[in-house]
């Protein structure tokens, strides 16, 4: 595990640091072609840069978060790159600003979903003794899934509408509530139902779940990786 850690963390230095230092080091060469006041388009990639410092230490066992900041890199650097030549008179790669923006957009995605793919595949027991967040999607549940942590478990949907309350989407329980897990198989048959405000109507299948007890609620919790979060989550109440 050691060697994966290293290894999805220099992924992650990748997207939070080597973006933005890329994108200043290209920057600051079309500048070189310009006057003294061309040397102000660095001020994005430089605030990218501090950007990024300041939420790689917050966000290096995320998995979740990573996807959104390599898009958002990727996008603006592809962008920025392709209009930071007006600086200096140039005009024509403003023609390629689209296809910058989609560029980039596809590189930062590509690289988080390689972070991803290197932290969980395989994946093994003892992921469990990581800080990593641990993100399980549930079959049948649109944009609802189970987020284990080092020391708590949150099962959470995403809104679909503005309006709905934050409140509602998300309950978490620390590791200590938690008294019983046991997987199950459903013949879909099942009518499920969840104290979180779920976007869509669950569609059971029929597969494997997950019940968790907890705080006196019982969850079922279908996914086919029902096994392995079990594992990874008796191993994680063990620790705690």
């Amino acid at each position: 595990m050691e060697s994966r850690h290293r290894r999805v963390q220099r992924v992650v230095v990748g997207i939070y640091l080597g973006i933005p230092l890329v994108l200043l080091v290209i920057v600051a060469w079309i500048s070189t072609a310009g006057s003294p006041v061309a040397w102000v388009t660095c001020v994005v990639p430089l605030g990218m840069l501090v950007f990024g410092w300041a939420l790689r230490r917050r966000h290096r066992y995320q998995p979740q978060a990573w996807a959104g900041i390599g898009v958002l890199f990727g996008a603006l650097s592809g962008l920025y790159v392709t209009l930071c030549p007006l600086a200096v008179g140039v005009w024509w790669p403003v023609w390629l600003a689209l296809p910058g923006l989609l560029l980039g957009i596809v590189a930062g995605g590509w690289l988080a979903r390689y972070a991803d793919r290197v932290l969980l595949v395989p994946v093994v027991p003892e992921l469990a003794d990581t800080p990593y967040e641990l993100f399980f999607r549930l079959r049948g549940l649109q944009l609802t899934a189970v987020l284990l942590g080092a020391d708590s478990v949150t099962i959470q949907s995403r809104p679909v509408m503005r309006s709905q309350a934050s409140g509602d989407l998300a309950k978490t329980y620390p590791m200590s509530s938690i008294t019983g897990v046991f997987e199950v198989a459903l013949s879909g048959v099942e009518r499920l139902k969840f104290p979180i405000a779920i976007p869509h109507p669950p569609v059971v299948t029929e597969g494997p779940a997950v019940i968790v007890q907890a705080s006196g609620d019982d969850w079922v919790l279908p996914t086919n990786q029902a096994s392995t979060l079990i594992e990874l989550l008796n191993r994680r109440r063990s620790i705690a």
